[in-house]
């Protein structure tokens, strides 16, 4: 069987678990008060180009997602999210249970629109009874998006100009950061996200960490006492070094960009052959997850050699899938599958 369900079902990139085990034996404070996370903290400060800034460890997503919104956001406050965003559609109420709603526009490919933002905001202001209705007051995006596109950097620095305009943060949700930074048609930097972003997060855990996500800002007043609220959200983790350890030996020498470069070489090379072999795109993604339109009888048969997701229910006679690459990916893998087409 040859594993494409998602970007987190291998465990870490060898050269995160050396140095998990070199480091293994070792007594250091918890709760990330050790030389390790400090040592993550500057080396992903210093890829963010970031002379004044915060990094806070997390061990995932959700808990990211979760405790950033809750300290951006007064109580009664919402974010703005693509209909298709994580947050909405893969977090179980997870914003919602905060008592922050989250405030949905159309997807465009999977992205916010700025004019869809503005309109949003503006009608909320003109409307003589907003101070009823909750309050659009951040906006949350992710790069890659839910379905594997990308921003241009004018897409990005329009929503920052929206953000700008009516004093809302911008949080880029960066699970798959490394897929995205790394697709052929990116005009974005790392040190773009940072300086256009108020607070983002760096992806571990899908790029080449056992667990873990970097939550970055360039603001550190805008997450007052954030590590109290990490705790608050249950999301503190004792033994904080292994977060250090992970983020740290995934920016030395070059090794997150090394990881998120292979995995998109592997999905195009993936995407050719689907192609090749005459199969429908669902989207064109340039970053790791890929999306098809498979006959249901293709899926049946697929299932014998390889596991991937089915993208939504199924259909009467077609359904949407989803295949995704990783470091772990080989040439193999791609073309065992494409041969099994």
């Amino acid at each position: 069987m040859i594993y494409f369900d998602s970007d987190y079902m291998v465990g870490a990139h060898p050269k995160v678990m050396e140095r998990l085990v070199e480091t293994n034996g070792l007594h250091t404070v918890g709760y990330g008060r050790d030389e390790f996370t400090d040592e993550a903290r500057s080396r992903i400060l210093q890829a963010c180009g970031l002379e004044r800034g915060d990094v806070f460890l997390l061990e995932g997503g959700t808990q990211a997602n979760a405790v950033v919104i809750d300290r951006l956001l007064d109580h009664n406050d919402g974010v703005i999210a693509a209909d298709t965003a994580h947050i909405n559609v893969h977090e179980a109420g997870a914003i919602e249970s905060n008592g922050h709603k989250i405030l949905t526009l159309p997807n465009c490919e999977g992205k916010l629109r700025a004019d869809d933002i503005r309109r949003y905001v503006a009608d909320f202001y003109r409307d003589e009874t907003n101070h009823y209705m909750v309050r659009p007051a951040m906006v949350y995006i992710s790069y890659p998006t839910e379905l594997g596109t990308i921003y241009s950097k004018g897409e990005l620095a329009a929503i920052r100009g929206v953000c700008d305009e009516y004093d809302m943060p911008l949080y880029i949700d960066g699970a798959r950061l490394a897929y995205g930074l790394a697709a052929e048609t990116a005009d974005v930097t790392l040190g773009d996200i940072a300086e256009l972003s108020d607070v983002f997060y760096i992806g571990g855990t899908k790029c080449g960490a056992l667990f873990g996500e970097a939550v970055v800002t360039r603001r550190p007043e805008l997450l007052p006492r954030f590590v109290s609220l990490i705790k608050l959200h249950g999301a503190t983790l004792a033994k904080g070094r292994l977060l250090g350890v992970q983020f740290s030996a995934l920016f030395t020498d070059g090794l997150y960009e090394s990881i998120g470069r292979h995995a998109v070489e592997m999905a195009m090379r993936l995407k050719a052959g689907f192609v090749e072999k005459g199969y429908e795109l669902y989207i064109d993604s340039p970053t790791n997850q890929q999306f098809f339109i498979l006959p249901n009888d293709k899926i049946d048969e697929l299932k014998a050699t390889a596991s991937f997701e089915l993208w939504g229910p199924l259909g009467e006679r077609e359904t949407p899938v989803r295949f995704v690459t990783d470091w772990a990916t080989t040439l193999a893998d791609v073309e065992a599958l494409i041969a099994a087409l």
